[in-house]
C-alpha cells in the first residue's frame, strides 16, 4: 500500500547519529508486537497534519501558538499524498483532567478520503473546561470511531498525561534539531567558525557541549559535536546526558528553559516520565483490535510532520499514531534577559541583541513578529525587524542603517502566539575617536601596592575592545580588566601590586578604530591612614595616631593649623605629634568639629574629631642652671640668661599645678627637645621632689638626656593614669666651643685670633652684640683657630649654632 511506503525509513530527515541516540531511549520504552524494540528510532516519516488556529478574528499556524486558549477555533486535516492507499481517520479529542472523562461531542472525526470538506477535515471549537488535546491518526477500520471514543472516555488520564509528556518531548526534540541543523549547515559553509559558534549556539539553546570535540581538527569536529552521546543534554541547569537520563538514571531533574509552561516550568522533563512510563501508558491502550505509538511532532508553518519510531501496521492489531497538541489554558510569554551589563558595541549596521531566559524562542517559532524600538538621540523613533539567531546567541537586526549619533536606546517587543509581549532594553553604541579622561566624581591618585579601579568617561565604552596600561617610560603595555558600566563610563582595573609609582598610562582601544586614547594618571604610595585625632581644649598641639603618617604635612581645625612635631613609631602603629605657631589653641571641650588632613603630595583627608578636656598642666615657676667648673686652659664663657643649658651643666626647675589638676606622688616630669616624643623622665625616685602638693622640684643633669640632644628643650607632666600633660618650653640645651685663647695684632681688618677646640659650634663672631662686623663660621669648620673683629665693647660676642638668639660673650681681658 502506498500509504506504507510513505513511512519508508530512505525519507527520514534524522539520520544524524546524535539524533538516533538521543531518541533511542524513548522508542525503547515503547512496545511493538508485544516485544520490546531495543534499536528502534523516531527515524520515520509519518504523515503531514495541518492546523490552523484562529483566536479573535486572526489566524495562526500551529508552529506559531505555545497554547490554545477557550473558544480558539482550530481547522485540522492531513496533508496526504495524491495516491495515497491507505484510508486514514483523524481523531480529534479534547480532555478535561485525569479523573474526569470528556462528554462525546469533545470528539471528533475526519475520514481523509471524503470529499466533500466538512468529512475529510475537522472544524473544531475549543470547548469551555478542556485542558488538552490529542489528535489521533488510524487506518479506517469497522468500529473504529466507538472503539476510540470508548479508549479516550474509559482512561482519559492516560491520554492527558500523553499529552504532556508527548507535547513536552516534541518541544526538547526541537531544540535537538536546530543543534544538529545548525552544526551541519555552518560545518558545510563555514567550517572554521564552528569553534567560535558551537558554543554559543549550545548556550542559545541548552545543549551540553562536548568541548573536546574543539580541540579537533577543523574537518572532525561537525561530526563530533553531533554524534557523542553525552553531548546533548535537555537540562539547562544540570549536566546529565540526554542518553544518561532515559536509560534510566536516577534523578529528581526539573527542567528550567523558561517561565513559560512549553518551557518545561514546574514540570519533570518528560524524557524522564515517558521512559519509566510510556510502556505501560500505551499498553494500557492496546487491545486486539489497535496498538498505539507516540510521534514527535516537527512544525513547520500551519502543518505538523509527525515522526514515529516504528512503523504502522494495519493488520490487526491496527496502529493508532497519537499526536499531542498545545496545552490549554493561559500562558505568559518568556522572560527574555538582555546577558549583558553595560552597552552593545555596533560598529557598522550589523549588529545582534544577545537574550537569555527561553531557548524555545530559537527552536520553535511561538515567538513571531519580533521587532526592536530604536531611539535616537534626537529623540526619533523607528521599529526594525529582528531574526532569531541561536547561534549568535540573540536576534539579528534586520538594518541597511541605524539613526546617526553614539548612543543609540533600543527596546525589543514582539508576539508569544496571540499576545503581545515586551522583551529586554539594550544601550548600542558605535565608536567615535572621541577623548577620554577621568570621570569628574573621581578623585585621587592611584595608590600604589594594589588594584586600583579608576572610572573613565568619554563616548561609546561599549565599544572599548581593549585596555593597555604603561608605566612610566615603558614603550609597551600590558592589557587590563575593564568593564563598561553605562553609556558614558569605563571602569578599569589598574593592577599596581608591585608597587609602582609615577606616571600611568592607559591607551583604550576601540573597534573599527586605530589609534588609540590615552589617559594619563600619577601613582603615588598608599596614602596615611588614620585611625585617631587628639585634640584637648585649649591645645596647642594634636595627636594622630596610624600608619604611614610621614605623609601628614599639616591638621587644620577651623583656623587653626598644626604642623608635625615628631613621629614615634611602636611596631606597625605611628604616633605623629603635631603643634602650632604663635598662640593660636584648640576651641573648647566637646565641640565637634571636621579637621583636613593635608599629605605631602596634594592629598587630604578629612576626619570628624570632637574636642577632648584640657589635658592636666603644669607651669614653669623658676629656672636654674649651675654651670660645671671650667676645665684647666679654658676661657669661661658667659651667659645672659638662665634659658641656655650648657650640655655639661645641670637644670633646677620649679613647677606648679594647673586648674583642675592635682599631683600626685605616681606623677613623672618628661624632658625630650623639641620634635622628640621621648627623652629624660623625672620621678620622685629620680630627681623629683614635691615640696607641696602643688609644687615640684625638679633637677636634671644635661647629659642625662639622650646622646645628641641639642636645641631647645621641653617639658610635660606624665600622670600616673597615662595621662598626658601638654608640651611646654623648658630651656634651650647648647653645645659649647672649648676657647683656649685669643690675641689681637695691632693691624688688619681683622686683627685677631680665637683659638680652641670644636668651633665648629659657633656660627658667627662679632665685635658686637648687633654682629654688624662679624666673622662667619662655616658649617664643618674643622680648625683650631678663628680670625675675628677686635672686640668694640671689650668682649667677643658668639652666636652658637644650637641657640642662634642666646646672647653668649668672651671676656677680652
Amino acid at each position: 500500500m502506498m500509504f506504507a511506503r510513505s513511512f519508508a525509513p530512505g525519507l527520514s530527515r534524522f539520520r544524524t547519529a546524535a539524533s538516533a541516540l538521543a531518541l533511542a531511549g524513548l522508542a525503547a520504552a515503547v512496545p511493538m508486537n508485544g516485544a520490546r524494540a531495543a534499536d528502534s528510532r523516531f527515524e520515520l516519516i509519518g504523515p503531514d497534519i495541518k492546523v490552523m488556529v484562529t483566536r479573535n478574528g486572526q489566524d495562526l499556524p500551529i508552529s506559531s501558538v505555545p497554547s490554545l486558549a477557550e473558544g480558539d477555533t482550530l481547522r485540522i486535516s492531513a496533508a496526504l499524498p495524491g495516491d495515497q492507499g491507505a484510508h486514514l481517520m483523524v481523531v480529534s479529542a479534547f480532555l478535561r483532567g485525569a479523573t474526569n472523562p470528556p462528554p462525546r461531542e469533545w470528539i471528533g472525526v475526519a475520514r481523509t478520503w471524503k470529499d466533500k470538506a466538512n468529512e475529510h477535515s475537522l472544524n473544531l471549537t475549543v470547548p469551555k473546561g478542556a485542558r488538552q488535546m490529542v489528535v489521533l491518526i488510524v487506518p479506517e477500520t469497522s468500529g473504529a470511531q466507538g472503539t476510540l471514543v470508548d479508549a479516550v472516555r474509559g482512561k482519559p488520564g492516560e491520554f492527558v498525561r500523553a499529552s504532556q509528556d508527548l507535547n513536552q518531548a516534541s518541544l526538547d526534540h526541537a531544540r535537538l534539531i536546530a543543534f544538529i541543523n545548525a552544526i551541519n549547515g555552518d560545518n558545510a559553509t563555514h567550517p572554521e567558525d564552528l569553534q567560535r559558534m558551537a558554543p554559543t549556539l549550545a548556550r542559545s539553546l541548552s545543549i551540553k557541549l562536548n568541548e573536546e570535540c574543539l580541540t579537533k581538527v577543523v574537518d572532525q569536529q561537525a561530526s563530533c559535536l553531533v554524534e557523542d552521546r553525552d553531548t546533548l543534554v535537555l537540562s539547562d541547569i544540570h549536566t546529565n546526558s540526554l542518553t544518561d537520563t532515559l536509560t534510566g538514571a536516577p534523578t529528581t531533574l526539573a527542567l528550567s528553559l523558561s517561565t513559560t509552561q512549553q518551557g518545561g516550568a514546574g514540570l519533570y522533563s518528560p524524557y524522564i516520565g515517558v521512559v519509566r512510563d510510556l510502556a505501560k501508558l500505551f499498553g494500557a491502550f492496546s487491545n486486539p483490535q489497535f496498538n498505539y505509538l507516540p510521534t514527535l511532532s516537527e512544525l513547520k508553518g500551519e502543518t505538523a510532520s509527525l515522526k514515529l519510531n516504528s512503523a504502522p501496521s494495519f493488520n490487526k492489531p491496527k496502529s493508532v499514531m497519537v499526536m499531542a497538541m498545545p496545552a490549554i489554558g493561559a500562558d505568559s510569554p518568556p522572560q527574555l534577559r538582555n546577558p549583558t551589563k553595560g552597552p552593545i558595541c555596533a560598529p557598522g549596521n550589523a549588529l545582534v541583541l544577545p537574550v537569555e531566559g527561553a531557548p524555545l524562542v530559537f527552536a520553535t517559532g511561538f515567538a513571531h513578529d519580533m521587532a526592536v524600538k530604536v531611539t535616537a538621540t534626537d529623540g526619533s523613533t523607528r521599529e526594525y525587524p529582528l531574526t532569531p539567531r541561536a547561534d549568535l546567541g540573540g536576534y539579528a537586526v534586520v538594518a541597511d542603517s541605524l539613526p546617526p549619533g553614539a548612543t543609540l536606546t533600543m527596546h525589543m517587543h514582539g508576539r508569544w502566539g496571540f499576545d503581545t509581549f515586551d522583551g529586554p532594553d539594550y544601550v548600542v553604541q558605535r565608536p567615535d575617536g572621541g577623548p577620554w579622561t577621568r570621570a569628574a566624581n573621581a578623585t585621587g591618585p592611584l595608590v600604589a601596592g594594589r588594584d586600583n579601579e579608576v572610572i573613565l568617561e568619554g563616548a561609546a565604552p561599549g565599544c572599548v575592545d581593549d585596555v593597555s596600561l604603561r608605566i612610566g617610560n615603558s614603550a609597551t603595555g600590558r592589557s587590563v580588566t575593564y568593564r563598561a558600566i553605562d553609556a558614558t563610563h569605563l571602569a578599569v582595573t589598574v593592577p599596581l601590586a608591585e608597587g609602582e609609582t609615577g606616571e600611568v598610562r592607559l591607551d583604550i582601544h576601540q573597534q573599527s578604530l586605530g589609534t588609540p586614547a590615552n589617559v594619563t594618571l600619577r601613582a603615588r604610595a598608599e596614602s596615611s591612614r588614620i585611625d585617631s585625632v587628639d585634640i584637648r581644649a585649649g591645645d596647642s598641639e594634636a595627636m594622630i595616631t596610624g600608619q604611614r603618617l610621614e605623609q601628614v604635612v599639616a591638621l587644620t581645625l577651623g583656623d587653626v593649623e598644626f604642623r608635625p612635631d615628631g613621629l614615634v613609631r611602636d611596631g606597625r602603629i605611628d604616633r605623629l605629634h603635631l603643634a602650632t605657631s604663635g598662640n593660636t589653641r584648640a576651641g573648647d571641650a566637646g565641640t565637634a568639629a571636621k579637621a583636613q588632613i593635608k599629605l605631602d603630595d596634594g592629598r587630604t583627608q578629612t576626619v570628624s574629631i570632637k574636642i577632648g578636656p584640657a589635658r592636666p598642666r603644669i607651669d614653669l615657676i623658676s629656672r636654674t642652671v649651675n654651670a660645671a667648673p671650667v676645665p684647666p686652659g679654658t676661657r669661661p664663657l658667659r651667659f645672659a640668661s638662665d634659658d641656655l643649658l650648657p650640655e655639661d651643666a645641670e637644670l633646677v626647675f620649679s613647677v606648679r599645678a594647673g586648674a583642675n589638676t592635682v599631683l600626685g606622688s605616681g606623677d613623672a616630669i618628661e624632658v625630650a627637645p623639641a620634635g622628640s616624643q621621648s627623652g629624660l623622665r623625672l620621678t620622685t625616685a629620680k630627681g623629683l621632689m614635691a615640696t607641696d602638693p602643688t609644687v615640684l622640684v625638679a633637677t636634671m643633669r644635661a647629659s642625662d638626656l639622650p646622646a645628641a640632644s641639642f636645641g631647645p628643650l621641653r617639658y610635660r607632666l606624665v600622670k600616673a593614669d597615662g595621662q598626658l600633660g601638654a608640651w611646654q618650653p623648658l630651656a634651650t640645651l647648647a653645645r659649647l666651643p672649648r676657647i683656649t685663647g685669643f690675641a689681637c695684632d695691632s693691624g688688619g681688618s681683622l686683627p685677631c685670633t680665637l683659638t680652641g677646640r670644636n668651633l665648629f659650634l659657633l656660627d658667627a663672631v662679632g665685635a658686637d652684640g648687633d654682629f654688624t662686623r662679624a666673622a662667619t663660621v662655616q658649617p664643618g669648620f674643622t680648625g683650631s683657630s678663628l680670625k675675628v673683629p677686635r672686640p668694640a665693647d671689650g668682649a667677643l660676642h658668639l652666636r652658637l649654632r644650637d641657640a642662634p638668639q642666646a646672647k653668649v660673650t668672651l671676656p677680652a681681658g
